[in-house]
């Protein structure tokens, strides 16, 4: 094994950039390409170049160290197998590598690991080892399986081999742009990408920056950096569960202390923008760890109002769960500050939600843009007999628009309060405001299809008779030519004629709710 012995010597840059110049990685992983980002750089106002590692067989950069660690075992080693503990990229990364060896590989995984990783790991030619409920427990069991069966551990970071292979991407890098290059952003897990890049990009170009970024709820390098001692963090964020590491590497801590400019955290909206900037410039889709350091570059811009520099972001990983993308394409907006929420008070009186409607669309941009201004959301329900409390969103042209469309609502008589940055808002309150109301007599639940396009809310309101009342109103925008909105209208018995008509001559599809029993259960008193 080459890997270091406790008490050897702490391997140099000048040792790793050997070891990384004679990395063997090509047998199962690609050069990928270096490309750059026209849109995100256009509105950066800097040249922001993408490693797309999302691309490797695997989607991750992760075979890269797998397989150079193993193509070093000797023949003895590869015959008795290699073994590893993980619930993602690595797993399928030593899988890969080890089929291509002709070894063995086991991977011990906690029972609670998704169905679709299990069989992709399968699929690789790995066997599969369920065992405990988190990743610690997978872990201690395959160091017992490991020392039992004879195999060789294949550690996800902390490893010379494993650095040195992910080193090869820094290597790449520099080959694919011999221009200025003024920092490199890499997103940090247990250490060993970072580790990697940063022992090349020091030993050959010291002048560029390598910047760490870790998300704001699982930042253990970035911590123990600070401390100068490895830090175990009690507990960590899931949404980038590739870098959801409660204690770094020793070595990979080592590394970064000595060769690490800076850190960055970042937090889970500005990882959803960033996903949808790397989707608008490549088609693709990375999984948050993947966008880490592309929402590092945005917030770095942000800060040092930098122009004219260029920088590069790996995109480590595009192993997404699909059905997480609903929940960023949710979040996306309010990171990227396009979209602004807020709570707003209105008389409940005929006609103050038609004024309201003409309010918003007459609202001035705060930040010189021109683009009309949409309603991404509007929830609403009759509670009291004199005010009104709808939860709505706005998309917004600048950051820092939202608190002055507070101010402007507030100064024309709707009290608002700006839930832009608000987590309770964002994550329950938005999907809360309703249930049961002692108002709403002689209501009737309707779902329309109405269509996205200016105007349509103001045609229903204008078209609606004197005496009918909105008890409930409920849209959010999915991006689709059709808003789905869920209305209760109080319409007196007497009126039924005339609401059939109105219905018939407003055009819009809908289906009427008002037998349907969740409705009863949970809204209709």
């Amino acid at each position: 094994m080459s890997t270091r012995p406790a008490k050897a010597r702490a391997l140099t840059p000048a040792d790793y950039l050997k070891k990384i110049l004679t990395a063997r990685v090509y047998d199962v992983a690609q050069e990928s390409a270096l490309e750059v980002a026209k849109n995100l750089s256009r509105r950066l106002h800097n040249t922001v170049l993408l490693k797309r590692e999302d691309q490797q067989p695997v989607f991750s950069f992760k075979l890269r160290g797998a397989y150079n660690k193993m193509a070093h075992l000797t023949p003895e080693q590869l015959k008795k197998g290699v073994i590893c503990a993980s619930a993602g990229n690595h797993a399928q990364g030593v899988a890969l590598g080890a089929s291509r060896l002709g070894a063995k590989a086991v991977i011990v995984m906690p029972i609670t690991t998704p169905a679709l990783k299990v069989e992709a790991v399968k699929a690789l030619g790995g066997e599969v080892v369920l065992h405990g409920d988190s990743y610690s427990d997978a872990h201690q069991h395959a160091l017992t399986l490991e020392k039992k069966n004879g195999m060789t551990f294949v550690h996800p970071f902390d490893d010379p081999d494993v650095i040195a292979g992910q080193g090869t991407i820094a290597m790449e890098m520099l080959r694919q742009h011999q221009g200025p290059l003024d920092a490199v952003f890499v997103a940090i897990g247990g250490g060993g990408l970072i580790s990697g890049v940063a022992n090349y990009i020091k030993a050959v170009r010291p002048e560029i920056k390598v910047i760490g970024v870790q998300m704001d709820d699982s930042s253990a390098m970035m911590q123990s950096v600070t401390q100068g001692q490895r830090v175990t963090l009690s507990d960590v964020g899931l949404f980038s569960d590739g870098t959801a590491v409660k204690l770094v590497g020793e070595e990979t801590f080592r590394i970064s202390r000595k060769l690490v400019d800076s850190y960055i955290t970042v937090n889970t909206d500005a990882v959803c923008a960033a996903i949808k900037d790397v989707f608008v410039d490549t088609r693709s889709i990375v999984e948050p760890a993947g966008a880490l350091a592309v929402a590092a570059i945005k917030q770095y811009v942000a800060e040092h109002k930098t122009k004219g520099e260029t920088y590069a972001a790996i995109l480590c990983g595009a192993n997404m769960n699909f059905d997480r993308l609903r929940f960023v394409a949710e979040r996306a907006e309010v990171g990227e500050e396009r979209e602004a929420l807020f709570a707003v008070t209105i008389p409940e009186q005929p006609g103050s939600l038609r004024r309201f409607c003409e309010l918003i669309g007459k609202l001035p941009s705060f930040g010189g843009g021109k683009t009309p201004r949409q309603v991404t959301e509007f929830n609403y329900r009759l509670s009291d007999s004199d005010k009104a409390h709808v939860f709505v969103g706005l998309t917004t042209g600048v950051r820092g628009e939202s608190s002055k469309i507070a101010e402007h609502f507030t100064k024309q008589g709707f009290q608002a309060i700006d839930l832009t940055h608000d987590e309770l808002a964002k994550e329950h309150i938005r999907h809360m405001v309703g249930g049961h109301s002692a108002l709403a007599h002689e209501e009737r639940l309707l779902r329309f299809e109405f269509p996205e396009r200016p105007g349509a809310l103001m045609k229903f309101l204008l078209a609606m008779r004197r005496g009918w009342n909105i008890s409930l109103f409920h849209y959010r925008n999915q991006g689709a030519d059709y808003g789905r909105i869920l209305m209760g209208l109080q319409v007196p018995k007497s009126d039924t004629p005339a609401f059939a008509k109105f219905l018939s001559a407003l055009g819009y599809p809908y289906v009427e709710e008002t037998h349907n029993p969740a409705y009863r259960l949970f809204l209709q008193r």
